[in-house]
């Protein structure tokens, strides 16, 4: 295995920014310092200039494999995450068929152990019936990041409303459950509304703010009745904001919170523009909600940013509005646009390493990633914070080969990707000469 020297990076990790060396040896971290001698090293990169992050860890991702795979598959999008920076993922069980068997569940991670030059982890699924299955997860808890359960529709027989399913899964789960909160009576009713919903402007409509509020609400009174970790995911509205807290630290939280790069950076005004391919489940709401947004991660009661990456083809998404899937690709962009957040004095980016990498670290317990520590894997990411990046349609590496930022210029370019002391990503290609890993849990 190659070893690396970067030298005179701005090393951005644990709430500080300073100028370091960095050695890599053996897949880790060996060494931080300044003035590190070369020695006996494969490799040397002039870090001048540039910041080093930690890989992000994005805990929540729909990469479609098996069975969806028209609109992606581990590989591509795995690649597609590291030209982003983002250097572990955790991916959804929705695929077809979904992951609610722990042989299905297998069946993925040999996928991802083959094809995908990421570190990975896989959801368990939950349905109406198949709650035993489920928590013979319990026995995985070191190498399983989490359980997910859909109180809101998804793709086939995933939408889980029966009450003693949730109850035997909340109050005997062992694992981190991840709830997708939207209560499915809320949005029938609101259907019924709407009947000549034509375009993707009806969207927040339908699938409104109480929507939200109520399943969020009734995850967290389980959660709270069975002291059960409950980690809630792409939170889209000021209402659900107050069903969160800042007065604990993040590793003493028992129910945390998630906001996603698309609900911090669009708004309903913005389906004039964009249509279909900003449509996602939860909507994208009115601009009010994406203010309190920003304040709830900024104050810390939202606790992690993530994508929902959930790629279609362009095919599906010129359907009509009522046809059209919900789901935007987008974790090849999430850093870059949170970089620009940066440098807009919107966020500071210690606070973009703490949300998209210590923060899931901590939350899912991942071991030994998400800081740039000694001994540590060597997740990391080189970013030129002066360097625009345009997305065109022949950079961006997306299966379904489409982006809502396409023609979009980000200030800030990621350069390289480190993933386990292998650089996978340099100079605009993808080096795919290494598989990642699995991701192991401090449980």
């Amino acid at each position: 295995m190659s070893s690396i020297l970067i030298k005179n990076v701005a090393v951005v990790n644990e709430g500080t920014t300073q100028v370091q060396d960095v050695l890599i040896r053996n897949g880790r971290i060996e060494k931080m310092a300044a003035g590190i001698a070369a020695g006996n090293v494969s490799r040397e990169i002039n870090g001048e200039g540039l910041h080093l992050l930690p890989g992000v860890i994005d805990d929540q991702v729909h990469f479609r494999e098996p069975g969806l795979t028209h609109k992606a598959t581990i590989g591509t999008e795995a690649a597609a995450a590291v030209a982003g920076g983002v250097t572990s993922f955790m991916e959804m069980p929705n695929t077809n068929p979904p992951a609610t068997t722990q042989q299905l569940l297998e069946d993925k991670y040999a996928i991802a152990a083959a094809t995908s030059v990421a570190n990975y982890s896989f959801f368990m699924g939950v349905s109406n019936s198949n709650a035993d299955e489920v928590l013979r997860t319990n026995e995985k808890k070191k190498d399983v990041c989490g359980v997910k359960i859909f109180m809101g529709s998804s793709t086939g027989d995933m939408l889980v409303d029966n009450y003693v399913t949730l109850n035997k899964i909340f109050s005997e789960s062992e694992l981190l459950i991840a709830t997708h909160c939207e209560d499915e009576r809320v949005v029938a009713a609101n259907k019924e509304k709407y009947p000549d919903a034509n375009d993707a402007s009806f969207h927040p409509l339908i699938r409104d703010v109480e929507a939200c509020f109520q399943s969020s609400f009734s995850a967290i009174q389980l959660a709270k009745m069975h002291n059960t970790r409950l980690h809630i995911l792409h939170i889209s509205t000021a209402r659900e904001l107050q069903l969160f807290t800042n007065m604990l630290p993040l590793e003493e939280k028992r129910i945390t919170s998630e906001v996603c790069v698309h609900h911090l950076h669009f708004t309903a005004d913005d389906y004039a523009q964009y249509g279909n391919l900003i449509k996602c489940n939860p909507a994208i709401k009115a601009p009010e909600n994406k203010a309190a947004l920003w304040e709830a991660l900024l104050d810390d009661r939202l606790d992690i940013i993530a994508t929902d990456h959930a790629p279609h083809t362009w095919e599906e998404k010129q359907q009509p509005y009522q046809k059209a899937p919900a789901g935007v690709p987008l974790v090849q962009h999430s850093l870059p646009l949170m970089l620009q957040y940066v440098k807009e004095g919107r966020i500071s980016i210690e606070k973009v390493v703490e949300k998209m990498c210590h923060a899931p670290a901590k939350c899912f317990q991942v071991a030994e990633r998400g800081y740039i520590r000694e001994g540590y894997h060597a997740d990391l990411v080189l970013v030129n914070m002066n360097e625009p990046y345009q997305v065109t349609k022949s950079n961006i590496l997306y299966k379904c080969g489409w982006s809502p930022f396409e023609g979009h210029t980000f200030p800030a370019t990621v350069e390289a990707t480190i993933i386990n002391g292998n650089v996978v990503y340099e100079n605009g290609r993808i080096l795919d000469l290494y598989r990642g890993q699995r991701l192991v849990f401090d449980r």
